[in-house]
């Protein structure tokens, strides 16, 4: 299993895991555009109360998954715990596998549109194969979009269907927005740019997300200076 997608492993934890932190955390503010997610995250009180903590598990849940492999000892433990976490009602396997297609498509994303170079085709596959595994793992059905002979963008293609379905503003998905783009998001940007958040934060946000939450526009020269910002780190970093 780790060597199967030992190309995504790379990327996210030695080649641009900034870029793929980032990514993640935008995966995980995506999952606050659909309702049911946000009411369930909500509930805990945690991501209000400590949204920096809560996300930081979830990140080096993932990437301990993705570098030590799902095998491992420590891998079977995290996807024991994460099995025990999702058991409730109103947790349905549509709603995870949404969330694992937020939490493997955002940092591609964001990697290709700012890291110092896109992702490849081998990472790409790799990540499909990440992805394929860990919903196994979970004990959840084949994912939408995700057969093993289909590219990761038939997930990514469902992923947006189940979006323009199911995005509506909720109030939980609002409270969620604020308290994690004042702390967490803050945290993630170059810090030259975090004492602007969250109005740089809602940058990167798209118009649909920024719909369901409720999140203005920001000015464009704060969407430039973000936009610059960004490009100018690519750039230094490809120099290295």
């Amino acid at each position: 299993m780790r060597v199967a997608h030992g190309a995504y492993a790379r990327l996210v934890l030695e080649t641009m895991p900034e870029e793929s932190r980032v990514g993640l955390t935008l995966g995980f503010v995506r999952t606050f555009g659909i309702a049911d997610i946000a009411r369930v995250l909500h509930g805990t009180g945690r991501m209000t109360g400590d949204p920096r903590g809560r996300a930081k598990a979830t990140g080096v849940a993932m990437f301990a998954l993705i570098g030590q492999g799902l095998d491992s000892a420590e891998g079977r433990k995290i996807v024991e715990g994460l099995r025990r976490v999702h058991d409730r009602p109103g947790i349905t396997p549509e709603l995870m596998h949404y969330v694992l297609a937020c939490f493997t498509i955002c940092p591609l994303r964001f990697i290709d549109r700012h890291g110092h170079r896109p992702v490849t085709d081998a990472e790409r596959d790799a990540a499909l194969t990440f992805h394929l595994s860990l919903s196994k793992a979970l004990g959840l059905p084949e994912p939408p979009g995700g057969h093993t002979t289909v590219p990761l963008a038939g997930v990514e293609s469902w992923m947006r269907d189940y979006e323009s379905r199911h995005f509506a503003p909720s109030a939980e998905g609002q409270a969620l927005w604020q308290s994690t783009s004042r702390g967490l998001l803050a945290a993630r940007l170059p810090a030259p740019l975090a004492p602007l958040a969250p109005a740089l934060a809602a940058s990167l946000l798209d118009q649909p997300l920024r719909t369901a939450l409720n999140v203005r526009r920001p000015p464009a020269p704060v969407r430039a200076l973000v936009t610059y910002a960004l490009r100018f780190r690519a750039r230094a970093r490809a120099g290295h």
